[in-house]
């Protein structure tokens, strides 16, 4: 007799997410880009490599019911997982999940805006595993594949917003300027205030508009977290 497979779940304020299943598993990157990336404008959303979900998930519970998230995952047990966290979620009819590539999605529709939690290891080693390999390195989705397919994707006046560790986010910055993205807001993300910075939030246009830029520290003294960041994710963490 087949025992029930034991679930790693992750539980927000109005959804949960499974991810026993997935290449990796929610984490502080994911949770941060969703909460940060700005959203009111926009009706028609992709992200890209949604592994569990949980950012169109976050993105669902920010907006009203017009609006529509696409979710594409090249790996398809973390699209099975994905498709069954949105099925069990308040937001069933909102979010589509497909098991695709980017460069082989092709919607009916352009964005107003994608986002994306990418592959980064650009040049450390692979690790034995390739579903986490194929998570974790850009051999699948290079910088300059995201940035392409998302002006293929994106409407005139779209946006691309991403989370990526410092020095890959310097080299992602500069790849979509020099691909005619425009960065209209970034934010420096620090874990504590002695140690260098960890993360860049990035968000480009594909329009022009002034560039607004700040920092966000995740802890103070005696590991207290900064009200600026429990404001950020009050809606969602328990």
């Amino acid at each position: 007799m087949a025992t029930k497979r034991q679930r790693n779940t992750f539980y927000f304020k109005k959804f949960s997410v499974n991810h026993d299943l997935c290449t990796m598993k929610v984490g502080t990157d994911a949770v941060l880009l969703g909460a940060w990336v700005t959203i009111s404008s926009s009706k028609h959303v992709l992200d890209v490599g949604t592994g569990s979900g949980v950012i169109a998930l976050m993105l669902a519970q920010r907006t009203d019911a017009q609006v529509h998230i696409d979710a594409i995952e090249i790996n398809e047990v973390d699209a099975n997982q994905a498709k069954e966290n949105i099925l069990s979620s308040p937001w069933r009819e909102k979010i589509s999940v497909n098991h695709a590539s980017l460069q082989e999605f092709r919607p009916k529709e352009q964005y107003d805006l994608i986002v994306s939690n990418p592959p980064y290891f650009v040049n450390s080693l692979q690790s034995p595993s390739q579903t986490r390999t194929q998570a974790r390195h850009n051999q699948e989705l290079t910088f300059n594949e995201l940035i392409s397919n998302s002006l293929r994707l994106l409407n005139p006046t779209g946006r691309l917003a991403v989370i990526l560790p410092f020095a890959e986010g310097n080299i992602f910055k500069t790849l979509a300027i020099e691909n005619q993205l425009h960065l209209i807001r970034e934010t420096a993300f620090y874990s504590r205030r002695e140690k260098p910075q960890e993360r860049w939030l990035f968000e480009f246009s594909c329009e022009e508009a002034e560039l607004q830029s700040d920092q966000l520290l995740l802890y103070e003294k005696d590991s207290i977290q900064t009200e600026k960041y429990i404001n950020l994710v009050k809606d969602f963490y328990l």
